[in-house]
């Protein structure tokens, strides 16, 4: 009789120092090629109690970052930032398309009807997720348009005082 065996390996970096390969089958969980003996469960408060190798631990998940695929997590007052890196990312990389599954922002477009009041960038700067791009009068309110990601600014397709439509081009960001 034969059995299928489920099996997973993720490639982590910790605090983008350390890194470590995972495995996880049915028939148990290694980290860098050493079984190690683990278990969690969630505690009422939402933190989690750890138990590996005979040692007990109390971790909690700070913060969850999907598009990074980064998990910052506190054990017992140490912070460590967790990048994982699945197969399929090893895949693409190795394709020269590392980056082909995140979803990319190019264009700044109106979400209204609109007076460019102030053009807070220039062609070639680069910007930080965040950073003010525009500003944009609509139904008599002022609006701040910020980067939703890091890139370099383009093109500008507009200029400072003039009226645009909703869903036109306003900054192009690569």
């Amino acid at each position: 009789m034969s059995y299928s065996t489920s099996y997973i390996m993720i490639k982590t970096s910790v605090n983008a120092k350390a890194t470590f390969e995972i495995t996880a089958s049915n028939t148990g969980t290694g980290i860098n090629g050493q079984s190690v003996n683990w278990s969690a469960v969630q505690l009422p408060t939402g933190d989690y109690h750890l138990i590996m190798d005979g040692k007990s631990y109390l971790a909690q998940v700070l913060k969850i970052d999907r598009d990074a695929k980064t998990v910052t997590i506190e054990i017992e007052h140490q912070e460590y930032e967790v990048a994982l890196e699945e197969p399929m990312d090893r895949l693409l990389a190795s394709m020269g398309i590392k980056d082909a599954g995140k979803k990319k922002v190019n264009d700044i477009k109106a979400p209204m009807p609109g007076m460019v009041l102030k053009i807070l960038v220039t062609p070639g700067q680069q910007i930080a997720k965040g950073d003010p791009v525009l500003i944009l009068e609509a139904m008599k309110m002022e609006n701040v348009f910020k980067s939703a990601t890091d890139a370099v600014v383009k093109e500008i397709k507009v200029k400072e005082r003039t009226a645009v439509e909703k869903g036109e081009v306003l900054v192009v960001l690569e």
